[in-house]
């Protein structure tokens, strides 16, 4: 796909649902006595895939254009799926589920696409193992596809060696099969949506510090949940306002969760002239985000504001080229095992664009301010990477012509339409 200069972005839009609470939603529903109605709800493939796995284990969910109906069976309710579950490109839906389907009583086994086949899976296998679980990397390889026999959990205290939602959630929900109290310490505190939504759904989580704990057997109760908009979708947005002279966006309902909005904590470091509206701190936050052009510098990005920002990173590497002064970015080893190495790649392909870019250990160095031009652009089929080189084509000079463009389908299938809607 070509993308091409813009001049200035200007309008009012609503980003896509949130895809990590839409999957969670439907995880939560399923699972829950009674008819769980999801509105605002993310129809990209990946929460997709989550719909495609619980239907496959008895649950009938009705997807439409205005909602999602889950109507749940309860925490005992799934039954043993005909088929394998076919998680596509998700790691949220594998690493979340294999949870579930530790404490269930029958086998299943879950496969992906090539790239889940390649993802590491040793970090939710562990805690499972010190449970009891039964699950077992089919070609011993600790990555999908995976075998999983459902048997009686013991709880347990896991120490995470990685700040991951993804394995805190795996063992929360593995812990409302267990016979006791179950824990998660992190390093730094990741993305809590499963922690509010599961209290929101009935259940006893209780969080202090980088600890999430959960009790047993709880009672789940069908909840009406209104997806917010999804940050990540969002960043999109506010780097091509940012970014383009006399541009002025406003993002309307847009989830502020305090363990997600790192990057508007550090854009506003780099001089962006961002302002939040209409914030409603009920359940997930929310606001309006009124984003207009500004001239940005470098910044320092590590340490524990990385979690709450690390699928941000492709596009504050974008940024970063764009603005005057040395970003650095550390701390984000966690890049590597994404949907593609993302450090790799964006630095590989900032380079083509001619920014003064090296990948280090555990991030990259970017010295921006250089004049960038378009280029031929891989994306390897990760979606945040094609999304982030799209704004960066319709800022820069020359054209932009982006291999795998379609990716963006995983999480927000109308970017394209979106953004040159913005255009003048």
């Amino acid at each position: 796909m070509e993308i091409k200069k813009q001049t200035s972005l200007r309008g009012e839009m609503e980003v896509p649902g949130d895809k990590s609470i839409s999957h969670r939603a439907v995880m939560f529903g399923s699972l829950a006595d009674g008819t769980t109605r999801i509105t605002h709800f993310l129809n990209g493939a990946d929460c997709l895939s989550t719909i495609s796995c619980f239907r496959k284990m008895g649950i009938r969910i009705e997807n439409t254009k205005e909602e999602v109906l889950v109507h749940g069976k309860g925490l005992y309710g799934l039954c043993a799926p005909e088929d394998v579950l076919d998680v596509g490109n998700s790691g949220t839906t594998t690493r979340l589920i294999s949870g579930i389907l530790s404490g269930q009583n029958f086998v299943s086994e879950l496969n992906g696409d090539a790239s889940i086949q390649t993802r590491p899976m040793k970090r939710i296998i562990t805690p499972l193992l010190s449970m009891g679980a039964d699950i077992k990397s089919i070609r011993g390889n600790d990555c999908a596809p995976l075998r999983i026999s459902g048997h009686p959990l013991s709880a347990v205290h896991h120490t995470s060696p990685v700040a991951s939602a993804q394995v805190k959630s795996c063992v929360l929900l593995a812990g409302m099969y267990a016979d006791g109290i179950t824990s998660v310490t992190e390093p730094v505190l990741s993305r809590n949506h499963t922690e509010i939504m599961l209290n929101y759904f009935g259940a006893d989580v209780t969080s202090r510090g980088t600890t999430a704990s959960i009790a047993p057997g709880p009672i789940l109760r069908a909840r009406e949940i209104h997806v917010p908009g999804d940050i990540s979708s969002a960043a999109y947005f506010i780097a091509a306002g940012l970014l383009t002279p006399g541009s002025e966006i406003l993002i309307k309902n847009v989830g502020i969760n305090p363990t997600r909005d790192g990057i508007l904590r550090v854009l506003r470091d780099m001089g962006a002239d961002i302002t939040l509206m209409n914030v409603c701190a009920d359940g997930e936050p929310t606001a309006d985000l009124l984003v207009r052009f500004s001239t940005l510098h470098g910044t320092a990005i590590g340490g524990e504001i990385i979690p709450a920002l690390i699928d941000e990173i492709p596009m504050l590497a974008v940024i970063a080229a764009f603005a005057e002064g040395t970003t650095v970015i550390r701390d984000a080893q966690e890049l590597k095992v994404k949907e593609s190495n993302r450090i790799e790649v964006m630095v590989n392909n900032l380079k083509r664009m001619g920014a003064d870019i090296e990948a280090t250990e555990d991030g990259m160095i970017i010295r921006g301010g250089a004049p960038l031009h378009g280029a031929l652009i891989d994306s390897h089929m990760d979606h945040r990477v094609a999304m982030s080189f799209a704004v960066a084509g319709t800022i820069c000079d020359g054209t932009m012509d982006i291999l795998g463009a379609e990716c963006v389908n995983i999480s927000y299938p109308d970017f394209y339409r979106d953004l040159y809607a913005l255009g003048q």
